[in-house]
């Protein structure tokens, strides 16, 4: 059992963080549904059960793993090779940098690619960014640089995206609210015209 776990965090680590991200920002959205519809039956009295969005969750889990071998590549390799060290400065600096580089492209490769996969095509992806990228961000400036301190200064490296993505389930919670709250996207069939029969 040691050498396996040794191995998924070492010679599998990024196959560990991409099944990781996509398990959790799934996992966000189940809670989050359970969250929408408890709160809708007891607004309206009713008492039927949780009808989970399997399509809507499975684009949450793609979308994750799409984004895991990036966030496995920012966290373990990129951040660490341009700014080393665990000491205060060092950190602070890192926490920046997360939150200049980092937050800001995961942040609309999330709901742009949302978009693509809920069949929005490239315009209505750019305005899925457009409409959550900044009131997102802002609370991303309230959230992650408490948390990514702690990542910085105490987390040892091979744990990182693991630690990162556990505190991402609370946060995924939230982005998946963000890009859900007004409602599933429905792709509407396209209609079919009809050929009148013009010979008596």
């Amino acid at each position: 059992m040691a050498q396996l776990f040794k191995k998924i965090f070492s010679k599998y680590l990024v196959v560990t963080n991409t099944v990781t991200c996509g398990c959790l920002l799934g996992a966000g959205d189940l809670l989050t549904q359970n969250i929408e519809q408890r709160f809708m039956h007891r607004k309206t009295d009713e008492s039927e059960g949780v009808k989970i969005n399997w399509s809507r969750t499975g684009r949450m889990v793609l979308m994750g793993v799409s984004l895991g071998p990036l966030t496995h590549l920012w966290y373990s390799h990129i951040i660490e090779r341009f700014i080393k060290g665990t000491g205060n400065k060092m950190v602070f600096k890192k926490i920046l940098a997360d939150q200049l580089v980092a937050g800001p492209w995961f942040c609309s490769s999330f709901f742009f690619g949302m978009g693509l996969l809920e069949g929005r095509g490239v315009e209505g992806a750019v305005g899925e960014v457009k409409e959550n990228f900044l009131p997102v961000y802002l609370v991303d400036w309230c959230f992650w640089p408490p948390a990514q301190f702690i990542n910085f200064k105490y987390v040892p490296l091979e744990y990182r995206v693991v630690f990162v993505c556990t505190l991402t389930l609370c946060w995924n919670t939230f982005l998946s609210y963000m890009k859900h709250r007004h409602g599933d996207y429905k792709v509407e069939a396209p209609a079919v015209p009809v050929i009148e029969n013009t010979q008596s």
